[in-house]
């Protein structure tokens, strides 16, 4: 079975519950970040701007190059793009703090990050996919319009976010009281979405299952190795590598599952790739952040490696 000539088939309403998923997993981050958390882009520029290179540059054209080195269709291949595209995932916080990274830093890197994405992601999508020699014949297929993306996207991620920061200016005892319940219901639903939407598809998935794990599983490593290999070249301190490892490694493919049914059909290659990315990056996430954290623990006798130390984005050694 060719997967580009498949498509994933979903209810449109499960698509309207995707959204509001996705809308959750945005007013989360929202709930859980300060001012503060946005003042510190300007009183420690490095790790953001190593986190931003990373995240809008590297892991992109990184990918790009995957996709010509690996036996993709083009399908696939767009998948592989628009996850790379994908702004940060919300549970890479909670992998930076079992990992005993640097959670402040994390946390920072993802609201800033989600608020560039808005724009980056829409224009990104078509960038890389424009380039790419075999995959550019499905964005024309579409007609892929990067401003309406970025209408669809300003509702999924925009809105959330800007309540989510009011609700956290103006009444801040609510936002700390509702953030972990919204926080770990919107992961749960997500992840029970992914694997209910490979379950509804489950013949489609079967067919394509070889290649498709051994990709993403590739890919997913990349992204981890991106995140770890951009922080050390930026000099960043071993908390602030673990944080960098999981801010730039974990994507929002929820997100990107989302514009796959709505921009191009549920087109199989693209929707599996980000389906199931959406499953793996966690399972290989929690795995690295509880062996990095064991393996601190035994070091220092303690998982953040110093208990009493700052946390310093920009500290170095």
């Amino acid at each position: 079975m060719n997967v580009d000539d498949v498509t994933v088939h979903f209810a449109p309403g499960m698509l309207i519950i995707l959204d509001v998923v996705l809308g959750l997993i945005m007013l989360g981050i929202a709930l859980d970040t300060a001012p503060k958390d946005f003042r510190v882009v300007l009183t420690h520029p490095r790790p953001f701007i190593v986190a931003i290179l990373a995240q809008l540059l590297v892991l992109p054209a990184v990918t790009f190059t995957l996709t010509l080195l690996l036996p993709v269709t083009p399908s696939m291949a767009l998948g592989m793009i628009l996850v790379a595209c994908c702004p940060p995932g919300n549970i890479s916080q909670v992998l930076t703090h079992r990992s005993g990274g640097n959670v402040a830093l994390s946390v920072s890197m993802t609201a800033v990050g989600n608020l560039l994405y808005i724009v980056a992601m829409p224009l990104s999508i078509a960038f890389w996919g424009s380039l790419h020699p075999t995959a550019r014949t499905l964005l024309h297929a579409v007609a892929l319009d990067p401003w309406q993306m970025l209408l669809e996207i300003m509702l999924i991620i925009g809105v959330p976010f800007a309540l989510g920061l009011l609700v956290r200016a103006r009444l801040p005892r609510l936002a700390a009281r509702v953030q972990p319940v919204v926080r770990w219901f919107s992961l749960i639903a997500l992840v029970g979405f992914i694997v209910g939407a490979l379950a509804g598809n489950w013949a489609v998935f079967l067919s394509v299952i070889g290649s498709v794990l051994l990709v993403v599983a590739i890919h997913d490593a990349v992204a981890l190795a991106i995140g770890y290999g951009t922080a050390v070249l930026g000099r960043l301190g071993t908390r602030e590598r673990k944080a960098m490892t999981f801010e730039v490694g974990i994507r929002n493919a929820g997100l990107g599952l989302g514009l796959v049914f709505t921009f191009f059909g549920g087109l199989g290659g693209m929707a599996v790739v980000a389906g199931w990315w959406g499953v793996w990056d966690i399972i290989a996430g929690l795995a690295l952040a509880t062996l990095w954290g064991m393996h601190t623990a035994r070091r220092t006798g303690s998982i953040s490696g110093d208990a009493s130390r700052p946390a310093d984005p920009s500290a170095t050694r």
